[in-house]
């Protein structure tokens, strides 16, 4: 099949966002109803999470020089119908009288579900179709929600700010992911895998809208302790932000500063310190794990993503393994030791339930990427060639100045015309 009709998405798209959305509502006309007694105040947090989850995680991949349209817009698209699913998926595990009720906290909720896919199309970014994002999107937060029932309700671990749950869930999925739908063709640096000084600029208000809102994103269910979680946020991601200029300077033979660390690793400090966000660890505690959370993600961006490309064939686009999935990991731990040394403060039986949520949710985040990779691998859902890959124009219309590299997908058509004049 020629490619211009491969990446045609005109009807494979369409129909299935469409039969989606159908599906949907009509899920919600069924199971969903109000939540009468519904907590208003949890607004303001909300908002915060939402400008997260559309501004933030939108604008932090749009580094890549001919890939803007793509990363905010199909951000917009995952997470508008990832929400959606999300409260479905999310709410079957908590219906009363069979029916989901939703309100302020469930909408927090379904932004977490949708932060997760987030987390693995960053992974993946620039090397799939919309079709593709749309079926991980859905399988991704179903297996979400099963994991995160587990964890937080059967095992009742604690992670409150989802450093485990959504964060290293979605690295590590979306690693798996792009693990199965390796190309060998993008072994050698793709001309189009870099960024330009304006889309690094625009990648960086991303970051500080993340930043900022960071406290929120870790305090919006943490119920009774919402202030200790807003202040441990507030303090780890300070101190990861000078150790990661720091070390960004460190490792660096000329001294200078990486803007893709600046970008990604200052944010380590806020997943790290997210399952202890609500706990006692005070100011210092808080301050120490987001003082280590920036040093193993500097490291993993300077050493292991090399590595994880050419030796574990996993080409991680936006080194989600170094914001999200090692700092997750430390989130973990962190999340066992305290729970370990509060035993005054009735955490005495959780530590070995933390451990157990942690190991369950890799586990299930590694088997849940192998098997949608499989499904996203099918050869019809139009994913474009290694040597269209991190190119708007594959999959939308682009300003006529930004084109001339358009002649890979008009090839066929090209060589078509030419035998019909022979």
């Amino acid at each position: 099949m020629p490619l211009a009709l491969e990446t045609n998405m005109r009807f494979k798209f369409s129909i299935l966002a469409l039969l989606l959305e159908v599906i949907i509502i009509v899920l919600f006309g069924i199971f969903v109803d109000y939540d009468k007694d519904g907590d208003v105040t949890l607004y303001p947090l909300f908002q915060d999470v939402h400008v997260m989850i559309f501004v933030g995680f939108g604008f932090l991949m749009t580094f890549l020089k001919k890939y803007g349209f793509s990363s905010v817009g199909i951000n917009m698209l995952i997470a508008a119908f990832g929400l959606q699913w999300g409260i479905l998926m999310q709410g079957f595990w908590h219906t009363e009288e069979g029916k989901i009720h939703v309100d302020t906290n469930s909408m927090i909720n379904a932004d977490f579900s949708t932060a997760a896919a987030l987390i693995s199309f960053g992974a993946v970014l620039g090397k799939t179709s919309p079709v593709q994002m749309l079926i991980l999107t859905i399988l991704e937060i179903t297996i979400f929600a099963c994991n995160e029932h587990v964890v937080t309700g059967i095992l009742q671990a604690k992670d409150v700010g989802g450093s485990m749950t959504i964060h290293a869930f979605g690295a590590y999925f979306g690693l798996v992911v792009a693990l199965v739908l390796y190309r060998p063709g993008l072994k050698n640096k793709h001309e189009n895998d870099e960024s330009t000084y304006h889309s690094d600029i625009f990648a960086m208000i991303g970051t500080l809208f993340l930043w900022v809102f960071w406290p929120s994103f870790n305090s919006a269910i943490a119920q009774n302790n919402q202030a200790r979680a807003a202040v441990n946020t507030y303090f780890s991601l300070a101190a990861c932000t000078v150790v990661t200029f720091a070390l960004s300077s460190l490792v660096d033979q000329r001294g200078k500063f990486s803007m893709v660390l600046i970008q990604n690793a200052t944010l380590a400090g806020g997943v790290a310190v997210g399952t202890c966000a609500d706990m006692s660890i005070q100011p210092f505690g808080a301050m120490c794990i987001g003082s280590i959370s920036g040093i193993i993600s500097v490291l993993g961006y300077h050493f292991l993503t090399p590595l994880l490309a050419s030796k574990l064939r996993i080409q991680d686009t936006c080194g989600v393994h170094n914001l999200h999935g090692l700092p997750g990991i430390l989130g973990g731990i962190a999340g066992i030791v305290v729970t370990a040394l509060h035993k005054e403060n009735g955490y005495l039986s959780l530590p070995g339930r933390q451990a157990a949520a942690l190991g369950i949710t890799i586990g299930v985040a590694l088997v849940g990427g192998a098997l949608t990779g499989g499904i996203l691998k099918l050869p019809f859902l139009g994913q474009a060639s290694d040597q269209n890959c991190f190119d708007d124009s594959v999959y939308w219309e682009v300003p006529e100045e930004e084109k001339p590299h358009e002649i890979h997908t008009n090839n066929y058509d090209e060589h078509s015309r030419l035998e019909d004049t022979m």
